[in-house]
């Protein structure tokens, strides 16, 4: 059994949590210390903010997982000014051995260790998940990571893909007038523009226009809570409408990835829990026309586990190095 530092890092947050590990396996995780990014000049001062709130020296390995894709020689954060430098982790970090990753390459790891409890039902057979070939992962967040989880006989792999910046597809009148709207100010406008955080404003704003309404520019974590508590009729359209959205874009990457299962991951997943069942997410994700019957037969679940940023990436650690 050995002890590893894990750490989140996001463009608001950065988590870290002890964590242990034992025959490939997370057995055990520490509660997390969450820090504000903007708090803190760099990795380094934020890692040793993170010992002196431990209390004692910390692991000389660690696993860190990153919003932003993980290559070349200096990597550069999306909504976070720090500058990562894989070279110098060690030297700066004071540990020894360590992996990197890509903040959604660590939930796919999530997805693979963690139990039923985990996974809530979302639609589809209610039956686990496959034990081989392929489970996808969408989770709308600040944007839309997307990853595939492929299992057979051997080891696991996730696979890192950029599958939230693909064409946004309209479905209807409403869906044409969004993308429309969303042209004059992007040339090409991507899923992720629709189905992640600030898309809810986007949707509500060409929905106001449809209407002629006039309305005030509006702060994406209050629309989202109007939508979600049912304070405001056309926030409620707006959240129905984003649902709807995710429902394809996530029957898109299955049938795109030949998934036989799917997660819906990402902090906005979790806040949806309530509302997706009862939304249009079903209807759109096996609205596939001559494939309509594969994707009803395919389990959509609802990750659940409080950090699987963490999670994930200590099990990365985990099945590079067994533990040892």
């Amino acid at each position: 059994m050995m002890q590893i530092v894990a750490a989140d890092i996001g463009g608001t947050h950065a988590r870290f949590a002890l964590a242990e590990i034992d025959g490939g396996r997370v057995v055990d995780m520490a509660p997390p210390v969450v820090m504000k990014a903007v708090e803190h000049a760099s990795l380094q001062t934020a890692w040793e903010a993170f010992a002196d709130a431990v209390g004692h020296p910390l692991p000389r390995a660690a696993a860190i997982a990153v919003a932003c894709p993980v290559q070349g020689e200096v990597l550069k954060l999306t909504n976070n000014p720090w500058i990562i430098r894989p070279a110098l982790i060690g030297e700066k970090l004071g540990v020894d051995r360590f992996i990197l990753c890509n903040d959604f390459t660590a939930v796919g790891h999530a997805v693979a260790h963690v139990g039923a409890d985990a996974l809530t039902h979302l639609c589809g057979p209610d039956v686990p998940l496959p034990a081989t070939g392929v489970t996808s992962i969408v989770g709308p967040g600040t944007g839309l990571g997307v990853a595939q989880l492929v299992r057979g006989t051997g080891p696991y792999q996730v696979l890192p893909t950029e599958g939230g910046h693909i064409d946004f597809a309209p479905l209807d009148g409403i869906e044409d007038a969004i993308l429309q709207r969303l042209r004059k100010r992007f040339r090409r406008v991507s899923v992720e523009r629709i189905v992640a955080g600030p898309g809810l404003v986007d949707i509500h704003d060409a929905l106001a226009a449809l209407e002629g309404r006039t309305t005030a520019p509006a702060d994406d974590k209050a629309l989202w809570a109007a939508a979600l508590a049912g304070e405001d009729s056309l926030a409620a359209a707006a959240l129905d409408r984003f649902c709807l959205s995710l429902g394809s874009v996530a029957g898109d990457i299955a049938l795109t990835q030949g998934a036989n299962g799917l997660v819906i991951a990402g902090g906005l997943g979790l806040r949806l829990a309530a509302h997706l069942p009862k939304s249009g997410f079903r209807q759109r994700f096996v609205a596939k026309g001559r494939f309509e019957g594969m994707m009803a037969a395919i389990p959509v679940k609802l990750l659940t586990h409080p950090q699987p940023g963490l999670f994930g990436a200590a099990a990365a650690f985990a099945q590079e190095h067994g533990g040892s």
